[in-house]
């Protein structure tokens, strides 16, 4: 089992792994099929109580590998900040339709293996924190605890040598 850490390095590592060797191959294909593999195998192999986390992060993966992937393509070029718009919005629109399919998958598989219950206990969480947090009518002011604002000296005071 992985943590959701652990299938977002996957997805990362395997979507920047993709680049390189689509580049090497000419196969533009490549990258947006391995980052919707890496994807599936990430949400498959993560513990159940990680899918929320997981179910969030691969717009984010895509971009970072993209940015990164780009940003080393334009180290070499004379306009840096040029080179790298124009790369990003390239790669970017090329696999949006990728993007959208490893989304998808992560999301479907996710709801079956207990994306909703996930959720739920969040939902939970937040409902009683709100509730926790909320003081009653009924409940008086209660100051803080005198001597609560006082600065406290650890240690002994410094003596000032004379120069």
């Amino acid at each position: 089992m992985l943590t959701a850490r652990g299938a977002i390095v996957l997805a990362l590592a395997v979507t920047v792994a993709a680049y390189a060797l689509a580049g090497q191959l000419d196969l533009g294909f490549l990258v947006g099929a391995a980052f919707v593999a890496a994807s599936l195998v990430g949400v498959l192999l993560v513990n159940p109580r990680d899918l929320l986390s997981l179910v969030v992060t691969p717009p984010l993966v895509f971009f970072a590998a993209t940015l990164v992937v780009e940003f080393v393509r334009a180290l070499g070029s004379p306009n840096l900040g040029q080179s790298l718009a124009i790369g990003l919005y390239t790669s970017l629109s090329a696999g949006a339709p990728w993007l959208f399919a490893g989304s998808a998958v992560v999301l479907g598989v996710a709801l079956r293996r207990g994306l909703r219950d996930n959720v739920r206990e969040l939902r939970e969480e937040l409902r009683a924190g709100a509730e926790a947090a909320r003081p009653s009518r009924k409940q008086a002011y209660e100051p803080e605890p005198e001597g609560y604002f006082e600065p406290r000296v650890y240690g002994t005071p410094r003596t000032q040598t004379e120069d």
